[in-house]
């Protein structure tokens, strides 16, 4: 099934449907933020729409600009493109305006939902000429299924498999050209294979204050949300440079001061709904806070074993490795090591507490979590 013209007036009926072969048509689930709508809705409706209306990440937009522009004179379908970066950067929304700036439908799905060489080949051949193929977290893809997609993206052919043992016979299938645009939050665990066959590599970094900011503006004028510059300016330092943390935080805001306050977005306001949903002046939630203080009060500060901080902090292993852990080494309140994790002087100060006496927080030798020295 190929992607719907906007115009089409079963749109609507597909918006949240799911297609036969596990994918759907993703232009469909963007509505108008005014609407009564979910939260998931909601962030759909205020992701940019165009190149010229992303924020932030100058370097990937300017250099995707590039391509697209190049590909559009040639009147050719884009190189494959690989988008990298920790959750929440924009990722899916690069992929949305690649779609939208070469007019073309959108097909999304996921790796974990291609377990299956079966599943990947329904979804390929029923793709339109030109039409985007988004793969998010294409890291976690079936190998059979990847080693089939090497031969669709660089050839646009798939081979299918009918019958089974000796008697099985391979029926070679052309593709017309399209574009895969895959997402990663994890590119080390791609196989070289599969990353070579993207003629573009786009890696999206954690944004600075300013440049949250002006994505907070924007999204309080969807909103209809009045908003103060130094209401906006405090929401954007504690939302850890991640555009999905500063409009989830808007959102909370938002109904603290409808509830609490005038219904303004202020300083004032930002400070005590942020208070009030555990989240500090440096954007640690009650998650990090926990870790910090299960290394600092219970364990010395460290050095620990991932699993029994994860045990004292009442979350699994890899809760605290993924959602916790980056943000606070990035930070410098933690410290990775051979023999577990640490405590740093930052994360001692963060916390009010003295680091017992004769010791003193680590800083070397670091490690990047596989036992080797960085």
């Amino acid at each position: 099934m190929t992607g719907r013209s906007p115009d089409d007036p079963f749109l609507g009926e597909r918006a949240e449907g799911v297609l036969d072969d596990g994918s759907y048509e993703a232009t469909a689930r963007v509505v108008d933020a005014g609407s009564d709508a979910d939260e998931r809705t909601v962030e759909a409706a205020l992701r940019p729409r165009r190149l010229a209306e992303f924020p932030g990440q100058p370097r990937v937009r300017d250099q995707l600009s590039l391509v697209l522009e190049a590909a559009r004179r040639r009147d050719a379908v884009p190189d494959h493109i690989l988008l990298s970066g920790p959750p929440g950067l924009g990722k899916t929304t690069l992929a949305m305006i690649v779609a939208a700036e070469l007019e073309r439908p959108i097909r999304v799905t996921s790796g974990p939902a291609i377990q299956h060489a079966g599943d990947l080949a329904a979804i390929l051949s029923s793709l339109a000429e030109g039409e985007v193929l988004f793969l998010d977290e294409i890291h976690r893809m079936a190998r059979a299924a990847e080693e089939m997609l090497y031969l669709a993206m660089e050839d646009f052919r798939v081979d299918v498999i009918v019958g089974k043992g000796p008697g099985a016979t391979a029926i070679p299938l052309e593709l017309p050209p399209f574009t895969v645009v895959g997402a990663t939050t994890r590119s080390g665990l791609l196989p070289a294979p599969l990353r070579d066959r993207f003629g573009f590599t786009g890696h999206l970094d954690y944004y600075n204050a300013v440049d949250l900011a002006a994505i907070l503006t924007r999204s309080a004028r969807l909103l209809a949300v009045e908003a103060t510059d130094d209401g906006l300016a405090e929401i954007a330092g504690r939302s850890r440079g991640t555009p999905r943390i500063a409009n989830r935080l808007l959102r909370r805001v938002r109904d603290y001061a409808q509830v609490h306050g005038q219904g303004v977005v202020d300083r004032a306001a930002a400070q005590a709904a942020l208070e009030l949903f555990d989240v500090d002046g440096l954007g640690l939630d009650r998650l990090d806070r926990g870790v910090l203080e299960a290394l600092c009060k219970r364990f010395g500060g460290g050095p620990v074993g991932l699993s029994t901080l994860a045990v004292a902090v009442g979350e699994e292993a890899d809760t605290v490795e993924t959602v916790a852990e980056p943000y606070l080494v990035r930070e410098g309140f933690l410290v990775r090591t051979p023999r577990g994790r640490a405590a740093s002087a930052l994360a001692w100060e963060h916390l009010g507490l003295t680091p017992p006496s004769g010791t003193s927080a680590p800083t070397l030798p670091l490690d990047d979590g596989e036992g080797r020295f960085g």
